[in-house]
C-alpha cells in the first residue's frame, strides 16, 4: 500500500500538510514529488504512466490553471484525487474549476479548495476496499469525531 502525492510547485508544500499528517496517522506510506503539468509535461507523463507499478492511488495538488490532476489521470487507471490550492487572484475557484471539470472518461475525484485532510480521508476510504485494516482506522476516526475530537 502506497500513495503518490504530486504537487505542481514547491510553494504548494504547506498546503498538503494536512494530507501528510492524516496519511501518517493511518500508517499509509507516501512519496511526494514536485512536477508541473505546464513546466515539466514529459516528467508528469512519465511519473503517471509508471505509477501503477508502485502506487495504489495518486493525490495531486495544484493551483491556478491546475491541470496537474487531469493530466495525471489521463496517463493512468489509478484513482486520482485532486486538491485545488487556494490562489490569491481568484481564491482557488480557478483551481477548483480546472480540476473538477474533467471530460468524460478522465475522472478526478475533487475535494474542496484547500481540502488536504479530506483528500487523505478519501484516499484511505478508497484503499480500505483493498486493505481492510484501514476500515478499522476510519471507524475509529469517525468515532473520535462523534465524541467531539477534531482530526
Amino acid at each position: 500500500m502506497k500513495i503518490l502525492i504530486i504537487l505542481g510547485s514547491e510553494s504548494d508544500i504547506p498546503q498538503i500538510e494536512g494530507t501528510k499528517k492524516l496519511l501518517s496517522q493511518f500508517k499509509i506510506p507516501f512519496d511526494v514529488i514536485i512536477a508541473s503539468a505546464h513546466r515539466n509535461p514529459k516528467k508528469v507523463s512519465s511519473i503517471a504512466s509508471a505509477a501503477e507499478s508502485k502506487y495504489d492511488l495518486i493525490i495531486a495538488a495544484a493551483g491556478m490553471a491546475a491541470h496537474l490532476p487531469g493530466v495525471i489521470a489521463s496517463h493512468t487507471v489509478l484513482p486520482v484525487i485532486g486538491i485545488p490550492i487556494e490562489t490569491k487572484s481568484l481564491s482557488g475557484f480557478d483551481s477548483l474549476y480546472s480540476i473538477v471539470q474533467m471530460p468524460s472518461g478522465i475522472p478526478v475525484a475533487t475535494v474542496a479548495i484547500g481540502g488536504a485532510k479530506n483528500a487523505a480521508i478519501l484516499a484511505a476510504q478508497i484503499l480500505s476496499l483493498k486493505y481492510p485494516k484501514l476500515k478499522v482506522a476510519l471507524k475509529a476516526m469517525k468515532h473520535k469525531m462523534e465524541k467531539g475530537v477534531n482530526i
